[in-house]
């Protein structure tokens, strides 16, 4: 996508067929651009866990590299697996992404060619969940006054710097800027790290979409009053019968949406979704991540990065990172394949390859 008038995707080789990665590191954003270097496995590992990169096909192309640079370091790609998936437990696209090089490596496979295919699959898959979406939303706006937006909400960060290039919720959104539809974006803020006010804030505003940042709370009341006509959400895991885990406060969007008649779709590549499950809130395991997350607020303060507590010193938190939204709240699932309903069936038509499962 477009930064200023330069193109990027969220990672790319140095060089090709350099073990050196380079990403932008999203820690830095809105407020500062940076590209880093990631030399090593155990660097990639650790941008993976601390966030520099985020989002679940951009963790599962980063780790795909990952197991490149294992293989140049000379490492046991089995041991390396093991590292990288631990970083992540809850996006399934990490472990899809690691297994899937490691089947490379066993057929013999060049694992520079297999990380370089994992990621401009990731982006063409992005792309198409943007030609497919893009039809609920010109659906909207063939039913809107003249020079009145469609009006759609997210949650967090499913845009373009969370996957390799498009995003998943946000596709449509580009897509049907591009085709000249009026649209305009309510952003949550998610907390408790604030991707959508520091990141989906900050790449539509570089894209040129009109986009409005609201408190997570404030979607509900937005419902009620008409003011929002469809709900887009990205997903780090669905199952196979169509439960969505997402960043929370996921789950709480879809009940107002499904209180006000709002259809609520989640958009995601095929490698989202786990066929070996089928009840989300059981089998989907929940990251918790540091109670500093919490605690304390991060933002720019006389031009340097700054962390204040906002709670009472010796509090304690509990972050739970992902929240699971039960498939009977799903509107439909949008994927590179087209859309479908949110249910066994529902993919299974999309997806006929995929086997039947305990």
């Amino acid at each position: 996508m477009r930064v200023g008038n330069k193109y990027f995707r969220t990672l790319w080789p140095r060089e090709p067929g350099s073990p050196v990665l380079q990403i932008i590191d999203q820690r830095q954003l809105p407020h500062d651009f940076v590209i880093e270097d990631l030399l090593t496995l155990h660097d990639t590992a650790r941008a993976i866990a601390e966030m520099h990169v985020r989002g679940a096909g951009l963790i599962g192309a980063t780790a795909a590299f990952g197991m490149y640079q294992a293989r140049r370091e000379g490492s046991d790609l089995t041991d390396a697996a093991i590292f990288l998936t631990s970083t992540r437990p809850t996006a399934v696209n990490l472990q899809w992404a690691v297994t899937r090089m490691l089947d490379a490596h066993a057929a013999g496979k060049d694992l520079y060619v297999e990380a370089m295919a994992i990621a401009d699959e990731d982006a063409a898959a992005c792309q198409r969940i943007g030609e497919h979406g893009v039809e609920l939303v010109k659906a909207i706006a063939g039913r809107k006054s003249l020079g009145e937006p469609v009006n759609i909400l997210t949650h967090c960060n499913a845009g373009w710097l969370a996957f390799v290039d498009f995003g998943s919720a946000t596709a449509p959104i580009y897509k049907a800027h591009a085709d000249g539809i009026d649209v305009h974006v309510w952003v949550d803020e998610t907390r408790p790290r604030n991707q959508g006010a520091q990141l989906t804030m900050w790449e539509l505003m570089e894209h040129g979409i009109p986009c409005t940042l609201i408190a997570d709370n404030t979607g509900g009341h937005l419902m009620q009053h008409g003011m929002v006509d469809i709900c887009l959400v990205g997903s780090d895991r669905t199952t196979r019968a169509g439960d969505v885990a997402n960043k929370i406060g996921t789950y709480l969007k879809a009940l107002a949406a499904h209180d006000n008649q709002v259809p609520f779709y989640a958009a995601m590549p095929s490698s989202t979704i786990d066929w070996y499950i089928s009840d989300g809130i059981r089998d989907i395991p929940i990251e918790q991540r540091s109670s500093d997350e919490i605690l304390r607020a991060r933002g720019l303060h006389d031009r340097r990065i700054v962390e204040p507590l906002i709670a009472p010193k010796g509090a304690q938190a509990a972050n739970y990172a992902f929240d699971v939204t039960p498939a009977r709240l799903v509107t439909g699932i949008i994927t590179e394949r087209g859309i479908c309903a949110a249910s066994l069936s529902g993919l299974a038509e999309l997806f006929p390859e995929q086997p039947p499962r305990e």
